[in-house]
């Protein structure tokens, strides 16, 4: 990630506006977020930017850390992408609720201006996919389920992926977590975000991030705070937007290089990797390609 630069160009404005809803800042005001005690005894605060990338942070009304509020999950927006810079998400696996997806109706959020978002017209007539930043699945829990489910499709929510990244790669590292959260019962804490960088594609007057990472906290079988991330590369594919798409790479990074790549800083996080423990031992980058699901090591 390098320092922001001015605000990316918009097509069609007016048609994006008019053919999307907006939620109103009312009726999201009583949303609680995340909650960085939501592990207990392992505190994991709200992801800070590093400078020079604190700038690029949109604020938010009311927010002393400039974050929008949802059901279980929050996100902070970048001013120059109008799309999230990162999002974080409690999930509480003993407590998730099956919620019927329907039909997707992707809303704006009326706590930041509609502008500030990038909507509708990106995605009309091509193979990028609304890709949730947070899962639809992973807030959806406890007695606000139905609520956490629908404050996913908000646009703050979305970011531009690849159908076949969003479908397949992306999809299948979320369901192996999920399905992990839900068979132990466990409570798992997961950021998300995109790889900004100054050689993104623009298509329809929107960068298209190249890459996208995940980076899980939570508290591992020996009863002890466990750290793990993961990146997925899509920069290949997106020559292919009017044409085909093929095979995305994925890999297994450390938390220490999502915070290089990003400018996000996850506090002590990487303390608790062993791929980022490893890299300061050796002095070396360390990552592994994840060609199947058994690949990934918690």
């Amino acid at each position: 990630m390098r320092p922001l630069g001015q605000p990316t160009a918009w097509v069609n404005p007016a048609f994006a506006l008019a053919s999307s809803r907006t939620t109103s800042a009312d009726r999201l005001m009583d949303r609680e977020g995340y909650r960085s005690e939501f592990l207990a005894d392992f505190n994991v605060p709200w992801p800070q930017l590093a400078e020079p990338y604190r700038d690029d942070l949109l604020p938010v009304p009311n927010s002393t850390e400039d974050r929008l509020d949802y059901t279980h999950f929050s996100i902070a927006m970048s001013r120059s992408r109008r799309l999230a810079l990162f999002v974080g998400v409690n999930i509480e696996g003993g407590s998730l609720v099956e919620v019927i997806r329907g039909r997707d109706r992707w809303t704006y959020d009326g706590r930041i201006p509609a502008e500030a978002q990038v909507g509708e017209s990106l995605y009309a007539d091509n193979l990028l996919d609304r890709g949730h930043l947070v899962r639809r699945q992973d807030p959806n829990w406890g007695p606000l389920a139905e609520q956490a489910n629908a404050d996913t499709f908000h646009f703050t929510n979305c970011s531009p992926q690849m159908a076949g990244f969003n479908q397949k790669n992306w999809l299948d590292l979320e369901n192996y977590l999920l399905d992990n959260t839900r068979r132990w019962q466990a409570r798992a804490t997961v950021f998300s975000g995109p790889v900004f960088s100054d050689a993104d594609r623009l298509y329809r007057g929107v960068a298209i991030p190249g890459a996208f990472w995940k980076v899980i906290a939570f508290m591992g079988d020996d009863g002890k705070p466990s750290a793990t991330a993961y990146m997925i590369d899509q920069s290949g594919e997106l020559g292919r937007l009017n044409l085909l798409f093929g095979r995305f790479r994925t890999y297994q990074r450390s938390v220490l290089q999502i915070e290089r790549l990003t400018g996000i800083d996850f506090g002590a996080l990487s303390d608790y990797d062993g791929f980022s423990n490893e890299e300061r031992a050796t002095g070396t980058r360390i990552e592994a390609e994840i060609r199947q699901l058994g690949d990934i090591r918690i």
